[in-house]
């Protein structure tokens, strides 16, 4: 259902300016931001600040947008009162640059009460600063203590209003889910993704770069694998340059969308396995929301004492393997990566197999989206759960853009095979993709699951990762698992039929 002819206010008439209105903070530093929520915060051992809030994941249940919801009065009076608290009550509004690319760059302007404004510190760290004067694009109004949880999205107008919920994610995805969709409109495709640029020395020793993708739920290794930097030396690097969501364009680039920092999970942080990773959550510019922190300051992101859903708002600076670029000129492979059971470590797949791959989004559940259900098994299109319009759509254009970039893609298998009976390591699956990247894996079918794996890999022994030696009744699960999946996919009409065909 479209918003079209409902309340429609564009984000820069929407609300009086608020470089003029009195009941507004606008754009305050980042420490005059702090100091506004100072009764919130518990300073660190790192003198960064810490918050615990009240809601400690996104609302996807309580989450409506225009173009798929049907969108009554009551909807619409959501978006009203927060546009009203917006004007009467004591406010900080920062604008803020989603992305640079020449084509694909928004401003984003956001709104919350004053005493909340370590989410504006969040978004603040996260994009960064719109150009002076420049009219939004987008504009969110997060209203922690409204009574009732309610997310509501006009997307044609760019408007999201984000009642009862204090979760700085909230604000994150409000202008991600919308770049996603102006990208869509402008004949790309927006992923939920991180993108990095692997640089290596061909037999001529020259140095070439290898685009990758990197499609994933949160908490399946999305972050670790695109931040890594894949063990090797200089001159040849593994550059990170985005972590969470950018832009597929016809043209074979991917634009970026945040250029400040990034918005990292913390359970089980490890200085030995994410040490870039871990620097930057432990350097005082780092932001910590719902993560343990103990009245002397000491940190501990082994704990799930407030949600196993901890978060850092860390800086690309402090960051070592973050390039300065975030848009990467040219992606050459595609990885999807799954916590199935019953897929090998990697596969590579044909343009068909990889939109299955796209529409399947088989993964876990995380503490990120439902933390109810955390450790389920979950299936969602593209791994993306911000998509506004048809998903058989999305999976259709997916499959047109790798087709005709000629791009390479795979699935790759981040967790174990069978009942834990052999698990994929963040050392093996780093291995596979150095020696992707390099070209040196030699490919086979294996009859036995229907897929191309890898039949060596210089540095890894990948026989012992063989699925049916570790699944229990492979051929039986792999068939009740395909019926599963093409009965599935048959849910989505307009999803071309040569992809339904393709299921692996």
């Amino acid at each position: 259902m479209s918003d079209s002819g409902l309340l429609s206010p564009s984000p820069d008439t929407a609300l009086p300016d608020p470089a003029e209105a009195k009941n507004v903070a606008y754009n305050p530093s980042p420490g005059r931001l702090r100091e506004f929520s100072r009764e919130l915060e518990t300073t660190t051992e790192f003198s960064s600040p810490a918050y615990v809030s009240e809601q400690r994941s996104r609302c996807s249940d309580r989450t409506k947008n225009a173009i798929d919801d049907e969108f009554d009065a009551d909807d619409l009076a959501h978006v009203e009162t927060a546009l009203e608290y917006a004007q009467t009550h004591e406010m900080v509004c920062v604008d803020r640059r989603i992305g640079r690319h020449p084509d694909h760059t928004y401003v984003g302007r956001y709104y919350v009460p004053k005493k909340y404004a370590r989410i504006a510190l969040a978004v603040t760290n996260l994009f960064e600063p719109a150009e002076t004067g420049a009219a939004p694009d987008f504009l969110t109004v997060q209203v922690p203590e409204a009574d009732e949880i309610a997310i509501r999205v006009l997307p044609e107008s760019g408007v999201t209003a984000v009642l009862g919920s204090d979760y700085s994610g909230e604000a994150k995805k409000s202008f991600l889910r919308l770049f996603m969709r102006r990208t869509k409109e402008a004949g790309g495709l927006g992923l939920h993704a991180g993108s990095k640029r692997v640089t290596l020395e061909n037999d001529a020793d020259e140095l070439q770069d290898v685009g990758q993708v990197f499609l994933g739920l949160s908490a399946t290794g999305k972050s670790t694998l695109t931040a890594h930097g894949l063990w090797l030396d200089e001159p040849e690097s593994a550059t990170m340059l985005q972590d969470d969501v950018c832009a597929l364009l016809p043209d074979g680039t991917v634009a970026g969308s945040e250029g400040n920092g990034l918005y990292i999970k913390t359970i089980g942080l490890d200085r030995d396995e994410q040490p870039a990773m871990y620097d930057a959550a432990t350097h005082e510019s780092a932001i910590l929301e719902n993560v343990a922190v103990d009245a002397a300051g000491t940190v501990d992101f082994d704990s799930g004492e407030h949600t196993t859903n901890g978060r850092a708002v860390i800086r690309r600076e402090h960051l070592s393997s973050a390039g300065e670029d975030i848009d990467l000129d040219r992606v050459d492979q595609v990885f999807f990566i799954t916590r199935n059971p019953v897929m090998p470590p990697v596969a590579k797949l044909s343009p068909e197999e990889a939109a299955v791959a796209f529409m399947l989004g088989e993964s876990i559940q995380t503490s990120a989206g439902d933390p109810s259900k955390a450790g389920e098994s979950i299936r969602v299109v593209g791994t993306n759960p911000f998509i506004m319009g048809s998903e058989g759509a999305e999976g259709n254009r997916f499959r047109d853009l790798i087709a005709d970039l000629d791009l390479d893609c795979f699935v790759l298998n981040t967790g174990h095979l069978g009942d834990r009976a052999k698990d994929i390591g963040v050392e093996d699956s780093v291995t596979l993709l150095r020696e992707i990247a390099r070209g040196t894996v030699e490919w086979t079918v294996d009859e036995s699951i229907g897929l191309t794996i890898p039949a060596s890999v210089p540095g890894m022994d990948i026989e012992q990762f063989a699925v049916s030696d570790h699944v229990e009744d492979c051929e039986e699960k792999l068939a009740d698992l395909r019926a599963e999946r093409r009965a599935y996919l048959a849910a989505f009409e307009e999803l071309d039929n040569e992809i339904e065909a393709a299921v692996y």
